[in-house]
């Protein structure tokens, strides 16, 4: 089996600010940060994961683990809740380090902490990155491709086709909330990109995207699988691919982003 995430060489807790936040959809942000601190940043490209550290309502500043490895977690759970920073895990939808800029583009729901906070982000919010790795792995020796993603996946599926060669062949199932958070996205002439609007706030969101490849014609041979987002929609979907595709489970990545009920991705 392909490895879940591969962790970057080096990393550093990396304090930035907000330089841009910029409405997509109803149901997607992007916000730019920037600052000198971003040298520390690894561009690993494809779906490049950081946890990112914003301050809860009502801190005056925001305060970051000092440890880079993975002790940084129970040095950030000891900290008091009054200074103890949010901290979620999106992906690297752009990065232009000349410009000492990194975009990352945000599913928004409803009021929940991260939402609420891209809602409200202005230039100069503090801001903290730490690098987490990739998990879209496809092998050398494997041609078509099938990534499929919800709308928390979004950003990562849409990073790894800007940096797809031009050789590539994929099926790319892309579920977004509503269908005015359908955009245009250019691809190379072997990438298809199907949009599936969910439209019902009841609906569990992935299952749209499960029901509809279950029953689309995939691609013939072998293939590589990419899927993320909510966890139902990653482990079903491995699990279809396997018992009814007849596809290797080392020729597929997938990702449980959150579960539906527990969390949200916003």
């Amino acid at each position: 089996m392909i490895p879940r995430l591969r962790l970057p060489a080096s990393r550093k807790m990396i304090t930035l600010e907000v330089r841009e936040r910029v409405l997509l959809s109803p149901s997607f942000a992007l916000v730019t940060l920037g600052g000198p601190a971003l040298k520390d940043l690894i561009v690993a490209g494809t779906d490049q994961t950081v946890r990112l550290f914003f301050p809860r309502e009502g801190q005056s500043r925001l305060r970051m683990p000092t440890l880079s490895n993975e002790a940084w977690m129970p040095e950030l759970m000891l900290l008091p809740k009054s200074v103890r920073p949010w901290v979620r895990t999106l992906t690297v939808r752009r990065a232009r380090p000349a410009d000492e800029e990194i975009d990352i583009e945000f599913a928004l729901h409803g009021h929940s902490p991260m939402s609420d906070w891209v809602r409200g982000a202005g230039p100069g919010d503090p801001v903290g990155i730490f690098d987490m790795g990739t998990t879209y792995r496809p092998p050398d020796d494997v041609g078509a491709q099938l990534i499929v993603a919800d709308e928390s996946a979004l950003p990562a599926a849409l990073a790894i086709l800007d940096d797809a060669p031009e050789s590539l062949v994929a099926e790319v199932f892309l579920e977004v909330p509503t269908v005015a958070d359908i955009r245009r996205h250019d691809t190379t002439e072997g990438v298809r990109i199907h949009w599936l609007s969910r439209d019902d706030p009841e609906r569990r969101p992935g299952t749209l995207a499960l029901e509809t490849v279950r029953r689309t014609a995939l691609p013939q041979g072998r293939f590589y699988t990419w899927v993320a987002g909510e966890s139902r929609l990653a482990t079903s979907l491995r699990r279809h691919l396997v018992s009814e595709r007849g596809a290797a489970k080392a020729d597929i990545s997938f990702a449980g982003y959150w579960r539906h009920g527990w969390s949200s991705p916003g």
